[in-house]
């Protein structure tokens, strides 16, 4: 497995929370499982997103993993605070899952390819305990389709610090485009894949809130200190681009970005 880039900071834990909720209605939608079916989350984290699928599907059985312990144990308060009784959990290494093959009806994958060195490995992996006939679904976002006004070459400076930082770390933020290939090179058949779209103006303060700033922005902001440290950017530059990079959440301020939701089948 690669390294986080982003960290395991309380930050970071809320700006993963701030992320599931704001994003829930559009990348969780057709995403239902029928009652009795054994879903794979594989790469739960914090639990930002399984207590939306636990919401959305009360009838099927999940099996969550991860492999930081710390993690689990936040995503575990998380579900029983909210009282789901259809999620367990389980620390486990994503190229080495504790399963017999075709354990599960359906995997879910989230934000957690981007993070992974062999992302065609990964899901090789997670293919072989899900039934023939079972579905993936894998969300992935690309930090190369953000586009926004007041255009900036120094916000995209600081953007590509998370690029660039990731890349370092065995990562690749830009692999929204790429899960078609990936899904299919793994293979998995009948693979579709979708755009999500998400767009941010004064008109829409609800995503600009939950996107711009405490999502994209927030995200951003916190490689501040790996990226002055590795000498990929001075601090200077940096809060100048971190400075135009809000302007975009402003009342003159727009923000465009593409997640990527593909779904293929054992």
């Amino acid at each position: 497995m690669g390294d986080y880039v982003h960290g395991y900071s309380d930050y970071e834990e809320a700006r993963l929370r701030d992320q599931a909720d704001s994003l829930a209605v559009v990348l969780h939608e057709g995403t239902c499982y029928p009652p009795g079916a054994n879903v794979l989350e594989a790469g739960c984290g914090v639990g930002a997103q399984t207590v939306h699928l636990a919401a959305n599907s009360p009838g099927a059985c999940f099996t969550s993993i991860d492999l930081a312990a710390d993690s689990l144990k936040v995503a575990m308060r998380a579900v029983a605070e909210r009282g789901f009784a259809n999620v367990r959990f389980r620390q486990a290494d994503l190229y080495d899952l504790p399963f017999p093959e075709s354990s599960f009806d359906h995997a879910f994958v989230c934000f957690v390819l981007e993070h992974v060195p062999d992302p065609i490995r990964a899901l090789a992996c997670v293919r072989s305990v899900v039934r023939p006939g079972g579905t993936i679904t894998a969300i992935e976002g690309d930090h190369g389709s953000a586009f926004f006004h007041p255009q900036s070459d120094a916000a995209w400076r600081t953007i590509r610090c998370l690029v660039d930082l990731q890349a370092a770390s065995g990562g690749n933020a830009l692999i929204g485009r790429s899960l078609y290939p990936l899904l299919r090179d793994a293979g998995f058949r009948d693979v579709e894949v979708v755009p999500r779209t998400i767009y941010a103006d004064a008109g829409r303060p609800e995503w600009v809130d939950g996107f711009t700033r405490k999502t994209f922005i927030a995200m951003v902001e916190g490689v501040e200190e790996p990226a002055i440290a590795r000498g990929l950017i001075e601090r200077a530059e940096w809060d100048r681009g971190i400075a135009e990079l809000k302007r975009t959440a402003g009342e003159s301020g727009t923000f465009v970005y593409t997640f990527f939701k593909g779904v293929g089948r054992r």
